[in-house]
């Protein structure tokens, strides 16, 4: 449900669409961190103005001011936990959890450091990735060498999602081809890695096939609306 004032609402910032003013938004894929059947508490949502997938994901450091004012928003309009739907964004998380005093969980990376420790050490895990060029050293908060090597990652850059989302408008999600490039892309992985245990989707769109990769490769898969739900539950 997305309301103003609702109560106990996760507030989500999403990025700009393209959408001409007026226009109806395609209806949110199922298990998409926009689809209110998603959780079973409240969403609402703020437009991070000016934030596009392509200068998000490549690390636009003039966004900030626009990321903290729509979560500032966001609280004003009852959200007491903030997420995002680009974990690209996590470049901004130290900003906005100064500028609010709710708990801000921008992205699915920061569960890795936790992901590591319920591993064996000789486990690996494979972060999947909108775009693997972009995802850099610092988005992945692992100091660690030893630890960062047991990190794998995995991009569907080229594919047809990727050129999807770079589309002003985007259009409605492809959930087949998102699965597709998913499970391909994991399969590359394991070939080179077979020591990988778990899977964490960085991107917030890969949520809509965590159940289909989860039994493809027979592994646990962890996405950006798991924290969201963790966030919510530590709220009152």
């Amino acid at each position: 449900m997305t309301s103003h004032l609702a109560p106990r609402s996760l507030g989500i910032l999403h990025l700009e669409r393209g959408l001409a003013p007026g226009a109806t938004p395609p209806a949110p894929a199922r298990g998409s961190i926009l689809n209110p059947a998603t959780f079973d508490f409240p969403t609402i949502s703020e437009t991070v103005a000016g934030a596009w997938v392509e200068n998000v994901v490549r690390g636009d450091p003039t966004l900030e001011p626009a990321f903290i004012a729509a979560a500032r928003r966001l609280v004003k309009r009852g959200a007491v936990a903030i997420s995002s739907t680009c974990g690209f964004s996590v470049r901004h998380q130290p900003a906005v959890a100064a500028s609010v005093d709710v708990p801000v969980v921008m992205s699915s990376l920061l569960l890795l450091p936790a992901l590591l420790r319920q591993l064996p050490w000789r486990a690996k895990i494979a972060v999947l990735t909108y775009d693997s060029t972009y995802c850099s050293e610092d988005l992945l908060g692992i100091d660690d060498q030893s630890e960062r090597e047991r990190i794998v990652i995995g991009g569907i850059e080229g594919g047809k999602f990727w050129h999807d989302e770079l589309k002003r408008p985007a259009p409605p999600l492809d959930v087949a081809a998102i699965e597709a490039d998913v499970a391909n892309c994991i399969a590359r992985l394991r070939s080179k890695h077979p020591e990988i245990a778990t899977i964490l989707f960085e991107c917030a769109a890969f949520p809509i096939v965590a159940p289909a990769i989860r039994r493809i490769a027979k592994l646990p898969v962890y996405s950006i609306t798991d924290l969201c739900r963790l966030a919510m539950a530590s709220t009152n």
